[in-house]
C-alpha cells in the first residue's frame, strides 16, 4: 500500500473518528462514510441486496464502519467487518462497536457460507488481487445471498505515476473478473444516475472535513491523503473514471 493509502486508512482513519466523537452522534455515520459511499449509494444497494432482518452482513474492507453501520440502521442487521489497516479499524470499534477483524480481503478469516450478505465498497481498485477478492466474497456468502460492491472502473488508460497503488478495471475486465469467479450480475447502476445527495448529509461531512483541516492540516499525512482523493475527484469529473454498483449472487 502506498503512503498516500496507508495515511488515508490508517492515520486519518482514526483522526476521523476522535473529531466525529467530538462533534457528536449525529455525525458519525457521515464521517465513517467518506470516501467510500452516499446515502443514495447506500440505499440503492441495501434495497436491491434484500438483506432479511437479522441477517449476518459482511463489510469486506470496511474503512471506519460508517457504511454497514448505515445498513445497521436500515435494516437489523449484524455487521461484521474486515478492514487490512489497524487505524480503522480501531476507529470503527470505537464509532460503532461491531466485531472488527484485521485482514485484507483477499484472504477472508471467515468460514464457508458463514455470511447472508456481503459489500465491499471502493476496495477492488485498490489491490491487484481483485480475482480473489471477488472469489472470497463467494466463498464466505451462502448460496441466495447477495454481494453488493462499489467499484470504480477507468475508460482510458492512466499513466502508471498518476494513482500510484490503485488498479482500475476497464468495464469489460470487471464484467470477467466477475464471470470468472462465478458469480452472476443482477442489477448495475453508474452513480452518476443517483440522486443528489442530501444537503444535512453534506454539511455533517464538511463540518468533519473542516475540523479534521484545521486539526491536522499541516501535517504531511492529511496532505497526503487530501491530494490522492482530489485527483481521484477529478478524474470521475472528467469520466476518466466512472463509479459503478453492482449485486452480485452465485452463478
Amino acid at each position: 500500500m502506498t503512503e498516500a493509502m496507508q495515511a488515508e486508512f490508517d492515520t486519518v482513519a482514526e483522526w476521523t473518528a476522535q473529531v466525529a466523537a467530538d462533534l457528536g452522534a449525529d455525525y458519525h455515520v457521515p464521517a465513517g462514510c467518506r470516501g467510500s459511499g452516499s446515502p443514495a449509494a447506500l440505499d440503492w444497494l441495501v434495497e436491491h441486496m434484500e438483506i432479511g432482518s437479522g441477517a449476518t452482513f459482511l463489510d469486506c474492507g470496511a474503512g471506519v464502519g460508517g457504511p454497514a453501520a448505515y445498513a445497521a440502521q436500515r435494516q437489523e442487521l449484524r455487521p461484521v467487518l474486515v478492514e487490512p489497516e489497524a487505524g480503522a479499524c480501531r476507529a470503527a470499534r470505537r464509532l460503532f462497536g461491531y466485531p472488527v477483524m484485521q485482514a485484507v480481503g483477499s484472504k477472508l478469516p471467515l468460514a464457508e457460507a458463514s455470511c447472508d450478505a456481503a459489500w465491499s465498497l471502493g476496495v477492488l481498485c485498490t489491490t491487484p488481487d481483485q480475482l480473489a477478492l471477488l472469489a472470497e466474497l463467494h466463498r464466505t456468502v451462502r448460496r441466495g445471498g447477495r454481494i453488493g460492491l462499489l467499484a470504480f472502473v477507468a475508460h482510458r488508460e492512466l499513466a502508471d505515476d498518476q494513482l500510484e497503488g490503485n488498479h482500475f478495471p476497464t468495464p469489460d475486465r470487471l464484467r470477467q473478473l466477475v464471470h470468472e469467479s462465478e458469480l452472476h450480475v443482477e442489477h448495475w447502476l453508474r452513480t452518476a444516475e443517483l440522486p443528489a445527495i442530501p444537503a444535512e448529509w453534506n454539511e455533517r461531512m464538511n463540518a468533519v472535513t473542516d475540523e479534521l483541516t484545521r486539526r491536522h492540516g499541516h501535517t504531511e499525512a492529511w496532505q497526503l491523503a487530501e491530494r490522492q482523493s482530489s485527483r481521484i475527484g477529478q478524474l470521475l469529473e472528467d469520466g476518466t473514471l466512472t463509479g459503478e454498483l453492482l449485486v452480485l449472487r452465485h452463478a
